[in-house]
């Protein structure tokens, strides 16, 4: 299954996308999605889910059929949108409350077995050299955290320019 995380318009998406198809899921942008307030519930209250209810509490369980995670997300000052950021943060029920290191670094251990490809597309228009490399790492270090199996990093000048290059689902 792919997953398909995205912060644009309803107009833009269907632009973009006109047949998404039956193994899809899409996570947009409804109005009405809660912050992470690192709580910890989804690990210790209702493991693997979040406890928070606004209709996202399943993102870890939804992670966890994945065989990709494409996320189209305007830039901003090298990080994701508010929206994209939000849907990470609550993700965190993928993975499990104990760490391991790699690369040097601190990381979750997983709670599921799959391993997934994490492709992320950014637009915007005029990303300086350091947004952009601030937006490598970041995506590099969600991969890591997320156990990813690969990933890669896209820059496109306008949603146009997205559309087309980007051929995803």
């Amino acid at each position: 299954m792919n997953i398909l995380i995205h912060d644009l318009g309803k107009q833009e998406f269907e632009r973009l996308f006109h047949n998404t198809g039956e193994n899809n899921h899409i996570i947009s942008d409804r109005g009405f999605i809660k912050n992470c307030v690192g709580c910890f519930g989804c690990w210790i209250k209702t493991p693997g889910k979040c406890v928070i209810k606004d209709g996202y509490e399943n993102l870890g369980e939804i992670f966890s059929r994945a065989d990709n995670v494409i996320v189209i997300s305007k830039c901003l000052y090298g990080g994701y949108s508010p929206f994209v950021k939000n849907i990470l943060d609550r993700s965190i029920s993928y993975l499990l409350p104990f760490f391991k290191i790699q690369n040097n670094e601190t990381h979750h251990q997983k709670r599921y077995k799959n391993n997934f490809k994490f492709s992320t597309y950014f637009y915007g228009e005029n990303l300086t050299l350091s947004e952009m490399a601030t937006a490598k790492k970041l995506v590099r270090a969600n991969s890591i955290n997320f156990s990813a199996s690969d990933y890669s990093v896209s820059f496109f000048e306008s949603i146009v320019q997205l559309s087309e290059e980007i051929n995803v689902l």
